[in-house]
């Protein structure tokens, strides 16, 4: 199916020469003069190899047919991420490359959309916020109350974060999955 390239986003899958790609990041380009251009990143499903490609917005590109549903995570093992279709139970083993750095914010039970061309996963996307307990962070510094000044912290899954001064040791937070910013304090 052909489609106008400013309409394509990050996940999307396009046919380029017969092969697939599926797309990193995807930037609308205005310039004040001349064209207005569409850049995209993208990876080539079948080796992995990232191209940078760039169109005019009004040109007409081939996208691939994906199947887009909602998974659930089981666990993780030396065959990749493992998930479950909660419709029909179907497991699917998904491989790390797909899954790439948001593998650190998978929870056991975690509902993720995966993207399957021809019974083959090639694209995740995590929830935008996940909540996370901080295992380490330094003490709080009596007087310390500009809104403005961060710490660092260690958070469950093994990143690190900024927080606000407040935050202690032991809380749970909510973090962005796009970049592991904090969000806020979670209230649970």
């Amino acid at each position: 199916m052909k489609v106008i390239a400013s309409t394509l986003r990050k996940g999307n899958v396009v046919e380029v020469d017969g092969k697939l790609y599926v797309i990193v990041t995807a930037e609308n380009i205005h310039p004040g003069k001349g064209t207005p251009v569409t850049q995209l990143d993208m990876r080539r499903m079948s080796d992995g190899v990232k191209v940078a490609e760039r169109y005019r917005t009004t040109e007409q590109v081939e996208r691939a047919f994906v199947e887009d549903r909602e998974h659930t995570f089981l666990y993780q093992d030396s065959d990749g991420f493992h998930f479950m279709n909660p419709e029909t139970f179907d497991q699917l083993a998904v491989p790390k490359e797909v899954i790439g750095d948001g593998a650190a914010y998978l929870q056991e039970g975690m509902a993720c959309n995966l993207s399957v061309y021809n019974g083959t996963p090639i694209a995740i996307e995590l929830p935008a916020r996940v909540t996370l307990e901080i295992t380490s962070t330094e003490p709080t510094m009596k007087g310390q109350t500009a809104s403005s000044s961060y710490k660092p912290a260690m958070l469950a899954n093994g990143m690190r974060t900024m927080v606000p001064p407040h935050i202690a040791t032991g809380t749970r937070i909510v973090v962005q999955t796009a970049d592991g910013s904090y969000v806020e304090r979670a209230k649970d």
